[in-house]
């Protein structure tokens, strides 16, 4: 009886501890993060799928919560997108999709920051199931792309900033779902 009254307890404190995360294809991302001395929320998460086929849910943290892409494109405020990966993918797939994306939603600031997508785009590396790629944007900082936890480069100033987190908020996100679950809708 006892040991079934702790393992209940046990149970009930895990399942408490992990009501506070979001969870979308098996993926669970903390509802809240720290980046320096600024506590980010989970604003929303969406799945990626390119011809039915999973590839990885995203994550949108903000100082507070929004569904203005715009509001959320704006400010020059920190925040975070996570990329937590559902399969393997290529640096080649990575970057050609990255190109899309950078055409489909800022074609003039892709030409005008191309030295800075360069740099973007020779600090990515393959991604295995189960990594994440973040990019994190502080203000006088720039913004941090890290793969499986290593930060890889900072590329300064908060155009480039607009330009990456554009790829999930501008007019045509890989697709419409992943665009609406980080806006939280």
């Amino acid at each position: 009886m006892r040991k079934t009254a702790m393992l209940l307890t046990l149970a009930l404190f895990a399942l408490a501890s992990t009501s506070h995360a979001g969870t979308l294809a098996n993926v669970t991302l903390p509802d809240t993060i720290q980046v320096g001395s600024t506590t980010l929320v989970l604003n929303g998460m969406g799945l990626r799928t390119k011809y039915m086929v999973k590839v990885y849910v995203a994550g949108l943290y903000l100082a507070q919560k929004s569904s203005d892409p715009a509001a959320i494109l704006k400010p020059d405020v920190t925040k975070r997108i996570v990329m937590h990966f559902v399969r393997d993918v290529s640096k080649n797939q990575l970057t050609d999709g990255f190109t899309e994306s950078f055409e489909n939603n800022t074609p003039d600031a892709a030409k005008t920051l191309k030295p800075d997508i360069d740099r973007l785009f020779s600090a990515l590396d393959a991604v295995k199931d189960g990594e994440e790629v973040t990019f994190t944007y502080v203000p006088g900082t720039g913004t941090s792309v890290a793969i499986a936890g290593k930060v890889k480069v900072t590329i300064a100033g908060p155009s480039f900033a607009d330009l990456i987190f554009s790829v999930w908020l501008g007019p045509k996100p890989p697709n419409a779902g992943l665009k609406k679950g980080i806006l939280g809708q």
